[in-house]
């Protein structure tokens, strides 16, 4: 299986509503756009992949879900005895760039439709990178329409944002350059994290005999699914412990 880049940029939307929160069951019903209880008490519904898969079977979302973990985009955290869904670096890098222009996007719709200036509280106590990114590429426009929500939004946020806002907008407003080859840079790397990295079997190191074993990419998917951390005992010592040979 290989998920195209619309696939996986829904995947990861989907995952944002419920980072930390749900498991890899609950993703998948984002995406089917089921109507089950938790999915609407939760207002998932709103999401707006909700039913991207909407013809496929939930066992077949899950085993692409399963595919992101695989290929290091999303990984399982237990809480407790719960599985739940959480970003890697790479997904959350692509996700905070997909977050943010989706922030730019929601501006423009609403600078479009001539509405009055939201409240900006909306914007406060988000991830600070994602929202620094945002700034960014606000900046990068070097378009004025954006000035009024710019300073809207400086008069309420905490002091490293406001010096963002405040740089974002003195280049708007003088036409400064902007730093291109930072722009480039950034698409760059958003388009290698896009590729994912595919599973392959390691050789780690065991703890008792220092001998090299082969872990599996079977063992591995095994592995993260249950929670587990990665073995640190090879498969002979492993079953010593196991039958009480060490003492």
């Amino acid at each position: 299986m290989e998920l195209t880049v619309d696939e996986k940029l829904a995947i990861l939307r989907a995952a944002d509503e419920i980072i930390g929160q749900g498991g890899r069951t609950l993703l998948a019903k984002i995406l089917k756009g089921s109507r089950d209880k938790k999915v609407l008490a939760l207002e998932l519904d709103k999401c707006p992949v909700y039913g991207y898969y909407k013809s496929e079977k939930i066992a077949d979302i899950v085993e692409k879900v399963d595919w992101m973990i695989d290929y290091d985009f999303l990984a399982i955290e237990y809480f407790g005895k719960l599985p739940l869904i959480i970003f890697t670096e790479r997904g959350w890098k692509i996700e905070s760039d997909q977050r943010s222009g989706e922030f730019l996007a929601q501006w423009d719709a609403w600078i479009e439709e001539n509405r009055p200036l939201p409240d900006m509280e909306y914007l406060k106590d988000r991830n600070r990178n994602m929202i620094l990114l945002f700034i960014e590429k606000v900046k990068e426009t070097k378009d004025r329409k954006y000035i009024p929500y710019l300073k809207a939004w400086e008069k309420i946020d905490y002091k490293k944002v406001r010096a963002a806002i405040r740089s974002s907008i003195e280049v708007i407003e003088s036409n400064q350059e902007i730093d291109h080859i930072a722009m480039q840079k950034r698409e760059t790397e958003i388009q290698e994290a896009l590729l994912g990295s595919a599973p392959q079997d390691v050789l780690l190191k065991c703890w008792e005999c220092g001998n090299r074993f082969t872990f599996t990419v079977g063992e591995q998917q095994f592995y993260k699914q249950e929670g587990f951390d990665f073995p640190k005992r090879c498969e002979d010592c492993r079953g010593r412990w196991k039958f009480g040979e060490f003492y």
